[in-house]
Order: C-alpha cells, then sequence, then structure tokens
C-alpha cells in the first residue's frame, strides 16, 4: 500500500475462500482497505456513519440470483452513492442478470481478471488527482491549529481516505467556501456533540456555561473557530490571488436530509477525508474530529501550487527575525 496517498474504505460483500487472498492482494495493490460485515448486520452497518467507497460484491453472496439481486437492491436503496462492483462466476459482463440486479450493479469482473476492477476503482474511487503536497499539507496545518486550540491535548491523523459517500459523521458540522484558480469546493468539519462537550467541561475553555457546563453554543463557538482558522491558513498557503476564480461563479444548491444524516454537493465527485483523534494523556479518553474536502464545483491538480512566502518582505514586516 502506497502510504503517501489517500486509502478507501470497500465493504467486501464476497464469502468464496478461494478469491478471498486474490482480493486481500488487489485492495493492498490499490490502497484500499476491506472491512466485511456479517448478512445480519449489513443493514445497520449501511444507515451507519461508517465512511466507504465501494461495495464488492459477490454474484453468489446471497445463495442464488434472487436473494443476491435483492440485497444489492437494498444497498442501493440505503447507500444509492456507494458504485456496487460484482464479482460474477464466469460471465465478465452484466449480460443474464436479473433485471433489479442489473439496474443496481454499476460494474462486473471475474476472478482471473481484475483490469475491469482495477479501471472501475480508478474511474469511481480515485477519479481525481490528490497532490500529495496537498494532502501532507493540510493534514500539518489542521493539527497544527488544532493543537493551538485544544492545549495539553495530542493531536494525530490516520491516513487520509477517499469517500463516495454523503453521510454526514456526528451532530453538528461546519461548512465553508474554498475558492481559487485552481479548485472550488467546499470543507467540512464534523463532531459528535457529547464527546466534545464533555472535552470543553474538562478543559475549562467554556467561560460563558452555566455551572461550568458546556452547551451546544459552545461547541458551535469552538468548530467555528477552528474551521475559520483552517480556512485561512489553507487560503494563505494554497489560494493566493483569488481574483481568477472571479471569472466564473458557476454555483451548484446543496441538499441536506438531516433525518438521514445526507449531504449532497450536486455531483458524485468522491471526497478528500481526514479523521484527526484529540486524547486525553493524563486520562487516555479521546474524541474524533471529522474533516471532509468536496471539490465540487471546480477541480484542476494541474494548476496547484503552494504559495511560498518572501522571507526578506516577513523580516521588514517583523514576523521574522535574522539569525
Amino acid at each position: 500500500m502506497n502510504m503517501n496517498k489517500p486509502v478507501s474504505k470497500v465493504l467486501v460483500l464476497d464469502d468464496c475462500p478461494v478469491h478471498k487472498e486474490a482480493l486481500k492482494r488487489f485492495c493492498d495493490e490499490h490502497n484500499l482497505v476491506g472491512v466485511k460485515v456479517g448478512k445480519n448486520r449489513l443493514q445497520s452497518v449501511l444507515r451507519s456513519n461508517i465512511d466507504l467507497g465501494a461495495v464488492l460484491f459477490a454474484e453468489g453472496y446471497g445463495g442464488s440470483a434472487e436473494a443476491s439481486a435483492e440485497i444489492a437492491i437494498r444497498i442501493n436503496a440505503v447507500r444509492p452513492e456507494l458504485p456496487i462492483i460484482m464479482r460474477r462466476d464466469t460471465d465478465p459482463s452484466l449480460e443474464g442478470l436479473p433485471e433489479g440486479l442489473h439496474r443496481v450493479v454499476c460494474a462486473t469482473y471475474v476472478a482471473h481478471d481484475m483490469a475491469p476492477l482495477r479501471k472501475v476503482i480508478d474511474e469511481y474511487i480515485f477519479s481525481l488527482d490528490y497532490p500529495n503536497a496537498l494532502v501532507r499539507g493540510i493534514a500539518d496545518m489542521t493539527q497544527a491549529i488544532l493543537g493551538d486550540v485544544f492545549k495539553d491535548l495530542i493531536i494525530t491523523c490516520d491516513t487520509p481516505y477517499i469517500v463516495r459517500d454523503r453521510i454526514i459523521f456526528g451532530e453538528v458540522f461546519s461548512l465553508i467556501p474554498l475558492e481559487s484558480a485552481w479548485c472550488r469546493g467546499y470543507m467540512m468539519m464534523q463532531a459528535e456533540e457529547t464527546p466534545i462537550l464533555e472535552l470543553l467541561d474538562r478543559y475549562r475553555t467554556s467561560e460563558s456555561a452555566e455551572d461550568g457546563e458546556a452547551n451546544f453554543r459552545d461547541l458551535n463557538g469552538v468548530l467555528g473557530e477552528v474551521t475559520n482558522l483552517i480556512w485561512g491558513s489553507f487560503k494563505n498557503r494554497y489560494i493566493g490571488d483569488a481574483d481568477a476564480w472571479l471569472r466564473s461563479q458557476v454555483q451548484v444548491p446543496l441538499l441536506v436530509n438531516h433525518k438521514h444524516k445526507y449531504i449532497s454537493f450536486g455531483t458524485g465527485n468522491p471526497q478528500l477525508c481526514f479523521m484527526y483523534s484529540l486524547t486525553d494523556p493524563r486520562s487516555g479518553r479521546s474524541v474524533k474530529l471529522h474533516q471532509r474536502f468536496v471539490f465540487s464545483l471546480s477541480w484542476s491538480p494541474e494548476d496547484f501550487r503552494e504559495v511560498t512566502e518572501d522571507v526578506g518582505a516577513m523580516v521588514e514586516a517583523g514576523e521574522l527575525d535574522l539569525f
């Protein structure tokens, strides 16, 4: 697995022992993290906040063509944004599948020829090329900002990953636009309310909370502050002169379904995701903060560049001292 590139979790619904090792190798070689679930827990897992990029589905997973079709249709109903990729027993095409299965499966392959699987993974999950400098830079600047806001906590970042789902993690999230000559989209910060409120209580960072207990307004304030600081750092490091993007201001409506914890940005583009752990070194307790980048309006990685600072100008401004 290439640790310099984002990974993506895929749900593996394939019980074939013969194909197991080949599928494991494929996942490792293509930066995929395979996760499995029992049939009796499939629906509850799909309705949870688990981040996924695709579903790898075996033709015989249900025990019969009709049962497999029923399972795939249910998956599509719960998570329609996830591509279902089917391993067939003999025929590498979609021919001969039940109508319902044919409708929800986006691609098929056979065990002895993984090329179609490789192609569809590139098309559906890794269709956007994220420069390594951008991925590393986002993680570094966000960890530094979280360390400044949440002092005395240990801040770590998991391996960045790609998702196609539109599930919202937790009960609260912030959203801020990112616009430049090479990208236009949004950044989201997502969190579960209770763990963050408990963290605020423990560190007494909420001066306005009654009886020393933080409330949702305190959480909103902290998440808003973190979002704004990250946005400012991103802007200074990657956007530079923002006049270029003023020439084209296409907008796409956002759609939020609170009941299903679902948000759509109007495109099928994958999302670049980061998950940070904020850990109390004394108690070992940890909370999660999710960060997502959705470049839904414009994406030109070939034009990506970091803004380099003029050291001389920074010395004159008093921001740096010569050693």
